[in-house]
């Protein structure tokens, strides 16, 4: 049976359960409240929407996607998240955080770091796992709650734009020096908030409502339909 990692950040977690914790009493209220929400191991996103529609096909599907990382969180958990695993196919969206967090918590990645991380990840990634197929989906950012510009931030939308438009170019260049599919989100969401709007796609800006990962699951399908 191959196995079908997805990693990343938030919009790839989705609120996806974790390994309970090892206090029984802790662990029994902890259980109980992951089953009355409906939470599962994939999350309510795309993950949990293209395991749906490939479950009848063979294929173990993993979610280790964790909310708020950037990549240098992501390339902390390298051994523990990705190498161990042995993933058949493994997808991979991050970089809105990389932006976001320097201008809200002044813990940004900065440019030449993300690029710098990007390409010793996938190094070591395509040495490791010499077999993996990979899918980088490119970063991307909408107007929305958590993007759109501020009296204190009159051009944050700006940056968010610039930023993450920055990332996304540094993931498909990198896509390109390592023969990965590249999936350029950014152009696709674009594209389909000028049909539905943005706030359709995603309320906040970041992270997707459900049409959002439906469109999500849609390009990743495509992506992995065409691995070699």
């Amino acid at each position: 049976m191959k196995t079908i990692l997805f990693q990343g950040d938030s919009i790839t977690d989705c609120e996806r359960t974790r390994e309970l914790p090892s206090n029984i009493i802790e662990k029994l209220y902890v259980k109980a409240n992951y089953i009355m929400q409906g939470r599962t191991e994939l999350g309510f996103g795309y993950p949990a929407m293209v395991a749906k529609e490939l479950g009848d096909e063979g294929y173990t599907f993993i979610n280790r996607g964790v909310g708020g990382d950037r990549i240098p969180d992501v390339y902390a958990r390298i051994v523990r998240d990705i190498i161990k695993v042995r993933p058949d196919v493994m997808s991979l969206l991050v970089g809105v955080n990389d932006v976001w967090h320097g201008l809200d918590w002044n813990n940004g990645t900065g440019i030449k770091r993300f690029e710098k991380v990007f390409n010793i990840l996938f190094e070591e990634l395509t040495q490791e796992l010499p077999d993996t197929r990979f899918i980088i989906l490119g970063a991307f950012v909408l107007e929305g709650t958590a993007t759109a510009d501020r009296p204190d931030q009159p051009d944050r939308y700006r940056l968010f734009r610039e930023g993450v438009a920055q990332v996304a170019a540094i993931e498909r260049a990198v896509a390109e020096k390592y023969g990965i599919r590249f999936v350029d989100l950014g152009k696709i969401l674009d594209e389909e908030a000028q049909k539905h709007t943005a706030k359709a796609l995603t309320g906040d800006g970041v992270h997707p409502t459900e049409k959002g990962h439906e469109i999500i699951k849609r390009e990743w399908l495509k992506a992995f339909n065409e691995l070699d």
